[in-house]
């Protein structure tokens, strides 16, 4: 009874908390609405999102930020949650609160007492950003609305902000407001939709945008910040004396030149680290050499992410040259200018690159603003005898050989896949715009495979399969074979092969790499005890294509509104299977030539004492193909299925 008694207590007391709070009138407003339908696929929708951006003269920014989520399906849960972020060296958050609104009109209100304060990299020792978070993803359910509002300050060292207007759940209603100083003034560039003019009063601006419908997650497509409306802003005070703690861009040429000026500083040298330098480089005869050898001795360097002293600019300048090498770690942006110093030791010049890892479309060249990077690299200059296909040619600082010291399973000579193409800065006084990034030819990233196998007449097959890899496909298969152990990695390869060769057992995994030259090769032994399809005891029937190609294509989705993103592919595979002799080819698959703006591909099938020759190519560009092309797309590889699960017969003779 007591038990019982105590239950009902906890449950009323619960209960009365639930329903004894009352929401602002602003998400009672935001409740209220009234909604579209939406497809059953949709998990939330955003009433509203609306954020204040207060700046004084002194460069102290106050943002207040004001949003409210329905949740339309269970799944929609996850987006019941709260976080601001805040550097404690030049910022705080003031205040924040949450409140979940049930179906029925009850109200739980969360406070400082639901609040976690939270390292916002928890594997990142050196870094200081923070977030204040509120979670009531456990509460939360469909049906029900989420709102918070939270208000922080900090100090910028930029005078620049940007917004996006959604993330992919639809929208009711987004706004951004910027409040300046009398006399200051605000130019702003919107990305992925037509140019949002804002609503000007005074010293105040606010950019706007409603029902915004949701953006769909289609496989092969491009990141969110390419498709979403975003806002960028540059802000100025009247003259740069008014505002001496805020640093203004107005072109990329000042951008540049700030960087420079942090940069130039920190290349520092000791006489260990010359030492180093010199032995590195003691045996090498070529240019091209010696940067292979610094390269890949700061490649090796232990990352580890640098973020200190963020509230004065510390997230784009590097420690110093001979602190990170004392130290043996760094970040992107201290490995970076670790090289730079050791080539300079060999009489080798060399200027950090800014650059955003991960998506090669998203820096934009109409807002010059050192926050559209989140990397650094290197452009080492280099004479006309040093040939690669990540040179470029600068028109104001000649040759220069782009190569990323962070990117361990990438040598010198290649770029890795996510940084080819994109748009980047150097930095440096004489550069006055974005440059793009080289894009290593289709023949330098293609894998060769060959299979020599036997066929019985019972079905069985054993062989033997090998894989030549050269450039990212080979820094692909690298990255695997060095993140997994060596059990991990075998299992790994065993479960690939079974793909194509169900019930297949292998005797032997051998990997090889050689970084140094940028090739991977893997050699693999195995058997089935039935792979082709014995009928009738009178037919065999397999496939020749045995294994399936490492990287799949999901586009079963018959309609499409984004855009389909293709990496650079190529592949060329050759299949000798030795026939049972009691048998013969009954059936061959016709031979396939496709030709299309997005890729070929081939395939030949030729029979010769006793063995069937199998022959298979795919040579595709990276290439973005307008969702208008999808079905062309879609039809490409359909086509190409088909003709890797064609089957050739044979009948017993």
């Amino acid at each position: 009874m007591r038990l019982i008694l105590s239950l009902a207590i906890t449950l009323i007391s619960a209960a009365s908390v639930f329903a004894g709070e009352q929401a602002p009138p602003w998400l009672q407003q935001a409740v209220a609405m009234n909604l579209p339908a939406y497809d059953k696929t949709v998990d939330a929708v955003v009433l509203v999102d609306d954020a204040t951006v207060a700046v004084n003269e002194d460069g102290r920014v106050t943002k207040t930020h004001f949003y409210a989520v329905r949740i339309l399906r269970r799944e929609g849960r996850a987006y019941a949650f709260s976080r601001v972020g805040y550097i404690p060296e030049s910022g705080k958050v003031r205040e924040i609160n949450a409140w979940l609104i049930s179906s029925d009109g009850k109200v739980k209100k969360y406070g400082k007492d639901d609040t976690l304060d939270l390292a916002a990299s928890p594997n990142d020792v050196y870094n200081e950003y923070r977030i204040r978070t509120i979670i009531a993803r456990d509460d939360a359910d469909a049906g029900m609305v989420f709102g918070f509002t939270h208000t922080s300050e900090d100090r910028s060292i930029f005078s620049q902000d940007d917004w996006s207007f959604q993330s992919s759940l639809p929208v009711i209603n987004s706004r951004y407001t910027l409040m300046l100083p009398k006399s200051w003034r605000a130019e702003s560039v919107t990305f992925n939709h037509p140019k949002i003019e804002p609503v000007v009063t005074g010293s105040s601006y606010t950019w706007q945008l409603s029902n915004l419908p949701a953006v769909p997650d289609e496989p092969l497509g491009p990141s969110l910040s390419n498709l979403v409306a975003r806002l960028a802003v540059s802000y100025f005070p009247p003259t740069a004396s008014s505002a001496p703690g805020i640093k203004t861009f107005a072109t990329w040429a000042e951008v540049a030149a700030w960087m420079e000026e942090l940069e130039n500083s920190q290349v520092t040298l000791s006489e260990p680290l010359k030492a180093k330098a010199l032995e590195l480089t003691a045996h090498t005869k070529t240019e091209f050499e010696k940067i292979q050898a610094i390269g890949r001795y700061v490649q090796r360097v232990q990352y580890i992410s640098i973020q200190t002293g963020l509230g004065r600019g510390g997230g784009y300048k590097p420690r110093t040259a001979t602190e990170v090498f004392e130290k043996a770690y760094g970040d992107c942006k201290d490995k970076a200018n670790l090289m730079r110093a050791m080539l300079k030791v060999v009489g080798i010049d060399a200027i950090p690159v800014s650059i955003y890892s991960g998506d090669p479309d998203y820096v934009k060249p109409e807002w010059p603003s050192p926050q559209q990077f989140n990397h650094c690299i290197i452009a080492v200059k280099v004479s006309p005898e040093t040939k690669s296909p990540t040179v470029i040619e600068h028109p104001r600082l000649g040759r220069m050989l782009i190569f990323d010291p962070t990117a361990e399973t990438t040598p010198v000579g290649d770029l890795p896949t996510y940084l080819q193409g994109s748009l980047a800065l150097i930095d440096s006084k004489d550069s006055d715009g974005l440059v793009r990034m080289p894009v290593t030819p289709s023949d330098m990233n293609q894998l060769f495979r060959t299979a020599e196998v036997q066929l019985g007449s019972d079905g069985s097959m054993s062989g033997q399969i090998e894989e030549r890899a050269g450039g990212q496909v080979a820094a692909r298969f690298r990255t695997e074979f060095r993140q997994l152990s060596k059990s991990d990695y075998s299992s790994m390869v065993e479960q690939w092969l079974s793909v194509g060769v169900p019930g297949s057992k292998v005797s032997k995994v051998d990997p090889a790499d050689s970084s140094d030259d940028g090739k991977f090769a893997l050699n693999v032994t195995f058997a089935s005890s039935s792979y082709a399809q014995l009928m009738q005891d009178r037919l065999l029937v397999f496939r020749p294509a045995i294994v399936s190609r490492r990287e799949a294509l999901a586009l079963s989705d018959v309609k499409r509104t984004s855009p389909v993103v293709l990496k650079p592919n190529a592949y060329s595979e050759t299949v000798r299977v030795k026939l049972p002799p009691d048998f013969a080819v009954d059936e061959l698959p016709d031979a396939v030539k496709l030709e299309t703006p997005f890729g070929s591909y081939t395939t030949s099938y030729d029979v010769k004492e006793g063995h069937l020759v199998f022959k298979r190519t795919l040579v595709q560009p990276g290439i973005n193909i307008p969702a208008a092309q999808y079905a062309h797309v879609r039809r490409f590889y359909e086509q190409i299925r088909a003709a890797e699960q064609a089957p050739v017969v044979l009948a017993r003779k």
